[in-house]
């Protein structure tokens, strides 16, 4: 009876849910929890750039050696263009610290253990709401967790003048979790003048940014995305970003990611990133081939970057016509509501509005799933799905 003292998993709730739709027998029903890209016929794409590398990838097999703790060197400069561009002051003095990670999650948890071995003292700040992982992922590791206002109810929009009031009355050396773009679980985005009046405030105050990178493209564009990477980086702050490429390149099991961190000279940063490789070692040790593989070949060969710029560009706008057409049918059935969030909010997800009870009605009488705070995978929709999506929403609220 060694182990009968541990608690039950209740398990993740949105793979949970997610479940439960597999289960479901009814053959309308309506995916949009799972934080997961879907074309139009309701399948995860395999885009043709990533065929096209793993071809070659094939054509070249040989040894597979452990990669470096670090990860494969192609990689993680490829992931340091794509994130500053690859003539950015902090990239050509080489004061910013790469890792290849095990998706964005395992860059987030890596940070998490650093800040606790390396920054005891600091609690992390996170947005009220967030992606519910990010607070398990640092209480995990020691760090305490609090939360800054940010989501606005009331308007569908951002909080933004609390938020910084309440960041500028953080202690100093407080890491400040953001959203780069696309903030899950709202989809409510800072502009780019809000970054530049929250920058000046982060380094008054003395604090570490750490920005959570998951859904580069899915926005404004690829190069539009990295804006508060590089606003950051050219503010002088150190900071953090993780990043992935499972919606951006659709390759969610390959656990592509990378986690860097911006330092003040190339003297810290190999400090730093001997106690990030210190801190992988004591983990898992080292990444993964094939995804660094994938990540290399996509971002530096100029064609198959043309196409995955193009596939990214596209993926965008269909997410941005099921926002239109989401926005029309519900404000065609219910005139005096404004709906003008769907069309504000960026990228996957959008906070519908709904109340947890209406969402369990959604899922019981019309098979239409959503995580109960209301987020909406708007991914999940399609040309054959987003009217009756809509009226069923109308119906409910």
């Amino acid at each position: 009876m060694m182990f009968k003292h541990l608690e039950p998993y209740a398990g993740d709730p949105i793979l949970g849910l997610n479940d439960a739709f597999q289960k479901d027998p009814r053959a309308d029903k309506v995916n949009l929890s799972i934080g997961i890209y879907f074309d139009d016929e309701g399948r995860i794409p395999v885009l043709d750039c990533v065929k096209r590398a793993e071809a070659a990838m094939l054509a070249e097999s040989g040894p597979k050696s452990y990669l470096p703790i670090e990860g494969a060197a192609a990689a993680r400069q490829a992931v340091q263009g794509l994130l500053f561009g690859a003539s950015h002051e902090a990239v050509t003095s080489g004061r910013v610290a790469t890792l290849q990670t095990i998706g964005s999650s395992g860059g987030l948890r890596v940070g998490a253990d650093f800040i606790k071995r390396w920054l005891p003292g600091s609690g992390v700040w996170v947005s009220d709401p967030t992606w519910d992982n990010h607070r398990a992922m640092f209480e995990g590791a020691g760090v305490a967790v609090h939360t800054y206002p940010y989501y606005d109810a009331r308007t569908g929009g951002l909080r933004f003048a609390a938020m910084c009031e309440a960041i500028a009355a953080l202690p100093p050396r407080s890491v400040v979790l953001l959203h780069a773009c696309c903030h899950n679980p709202t989809g409510v985005d800072l502009s780019p003048a809000q970054w530049d009046a929250l920058i000046p405030l982060l380094r008054e105050r003395e604090l570490l940014p750490y920005l959570d990178l998951a859904y580069q493209g899915y926005g404004d564009g690829i190069e539009e995305d990295a804006f508060a990477v590089r606003a950051l980086a050219a503010s002088g702050l150190s900071f953090f970003v993780a990043n992935s490429f499972s919606k951006s390149m659709s390759v969610y099991g390959e656990r592509a990611g990378a986690l860097s961190v911006v330092c003040a000279d190339a003297g810290e940063a190999d400090l730093v990133l001997g106690q990030l490789k210190a801190t992988v070692r004591r983990n898992y040790s080292s990444p993964g081939i094939h995804a660094a593989g994938i990540i290399s070949r996509v971002l530096t060969d100029p064609a198959l970057r043309g196409a995955w710029q193009a596939d990214v560009a596209a993926m965008r706008e269909r997410i941005l016509s099921m926002r239109r057409q989401l926005h029309a049918v519900l404000s065609a059935k219910q005139p005096g509501r404004d709906f003008g969030y769907f069309l504000s909010q960026r990228g996957m997800f959008s906070y519908t509005g709904l109340s947890a009870a209406q969402v369990d009605r959604l899922k019981d009488e019309f098979g239409v799933y959503l995580v109960r705070s209301g987020r909406m995978c708007v991914a999940g929709l399609s040309t054959r799905n987003v009217e009756r999506t809509a009226a069923a929403m109308a119906a409910v609220l």
